[in-house]
């Protein structure tokens, strides 16, 4: 399979397993909940060039915040996993372990907590975030699920 395509369907398929798993360890009160509106609000925020907030408060709510956050978490999904796919092959050669895809998926929590997390006001590793340590651990397992929904795509193609 074109490597590209490979890569978005990793992409596809991990962020959507982060989601679903995400839903079910939150509804059972284990992980933080994805906000989706948060995202969207944040990312409304970068189309008008602020990047960073001192508190989650400041961020206005805007139009369709919802889905813009779902489209903006849907597209980091892909930014991630397309050049992690297309990267391995470079670099490495030959097809994508699923055990890599795993481990890259736990390596882009880095993100969350050093990008994310400050965007929003809540710091480094989200530690002015009400929920406490709560909110770093909801994110590494987060993104352990990317990590399993792009190893499971990489396995499977």
């Amino acid at each position: 399979m074109d490597l590209v395509l490979t890569g978005i369907v990793a992409g596809v398929l991990g962020t959507l397993v982060m989601d679903l798993l995400n839903h079910l360890f939150a509804r059972a009160g284990l992980l933080l909940r994805i906000d989706m509106r948060m995202i969207g609000r944040m990312s409304a925020g970068w189309t008008h060039g602020r990047f960073c907030y001192r508190d989650p408060g400041e961020m206005k709510q805007v139009e369709n915040e919802s889905l813009l956050g779902y489209l903006t978490h849907y597209a980091i999904g892909l930014g991630l996993a397309v050049p992690f796919v297309l990267g391995w092959d470079l670099l490495v050669g030959g097809p994508v372990s699923p055990v890599w895809a795993l481990a890259f998926g736990v390596l882009t929590t880095v993100a969350s907590v050093f990008f994310v997390y400050p965007s929003m006001g809540l710091g480094v590793f989200g530690r002015r975030s009400p929920e406490g340590i709560k909110a770093p651990i909801s994110s590494l397992a987060n993104h352990s699920f990317f990590g399993v929904g792009m190893a499971v795509a990489v396995g499977l193609i």
